[in-house]
């Protein structure tokens, strides 16, 4: 009986992480969602909920920080059960970031809004919906186990990429045109770049996703979009909170 328990008790603990990271990501996402919508709609108030917002995700990830400590300490745990803790804990340290990424595009939405609305602004909407789909797809993946699911995750990284290259160059272009238009712009590229990392992060959840399945890693080389040519000129994110600097 006293062994019974002790297996009950841990799938409960197993559980209760599990069920800690779908409300994380449910409120990555939502995270993610309103600052795109702020940044649509020029919506500085909006803009301001949102970053506020994100000190509930960071609770959260420290909240499963001392959960998978805590478990490992006590359970000792091998096999499936390490990879479900391991993998548990990877999977917050991306949403805490992802949602970093948005708190920032929320910022640069601020400052967006003090200049006059420029024409390439139409393409940062498109780089935000596709963003979002590889965050609710990949988080579909996770809670049911779906390692289809999360490669498709994994190749979409690819078009968010080009996307990205593709508004990189527009954008520059247009500042060339018109010099007026170089700070509305720098904050579209920062905003864009962001975005761009949201995909990055969704894509290293896709391959925790593969790894707790499947036990082995997702095997080839991520694809990538885009030129090489524009690395060293890309900005550089502002993450909040924790650091100062990008991945």
């Amino acid at each position: 009986m006293a062994s019974e328990h002790i297996v009950k008790s841990y799938d409960e603990e197993l559980k209760k992480l599990s069920i800690i990271i779908s409300r994380m990501g449910g409120l990555t996402e939502a995270q993610l969602s309103t600052a795109l919508e702020a940044m649509r709609n020029r919506d500085t108030e909006l803009a301001s909920r949102t970053i506020e917002a994100d000190q509930k995700i960071d609770e959260l990830e420290q909240e499963v920080d001392s959960f998978v400590v805590r478990m490992l300490a006590l359970r000792q745990p091998m096999a499936r059960d390490l990879r479900e803790i391991v993998v548990a804990l990877k999977i917050a340290s991306d949403l805490e970031r992802i949602a970093d990424y948005a708190t920032n595009v929320a910022k640069r939405t601020l400052a967006l809004t003090q200049s006059s609305p420029v024409r390439p602004a139409h393409a940062v909407p498109r780089m935000g919906r596709l963003a979002q789909a590889m965050i609710k797809d990949v988080l579909d993946a996770f809670n049911d186990r779906d390692t289809a699911k999360a490669i498709s995750v994994w190749q979409r990284d690819e078009e968010l990429d080009e996307m990205y290259t593709s508004l990189f160059r527009e954008l520059l272009t247009y500042m060339m045109e018109d010099p007026r238009a170089i700070t509305p712009c720098t904050h579209l590229l920062f905003i864009a770049k962001n975005i761009e990392r949201v995909g990055d992060h969704a894509t290293n959840i896709a391959e925790y996703v593969h790894f707790l399945v499947e036990g082995r890693p997702l095997l080839g080389n991520r694809p990538k979009g885009g030129d090489d040519e524009y690395d060293a000129v890309e900005p550089v994110a502002e993450p909040s909170g924790k650091t100062d600097s990008a991945d």
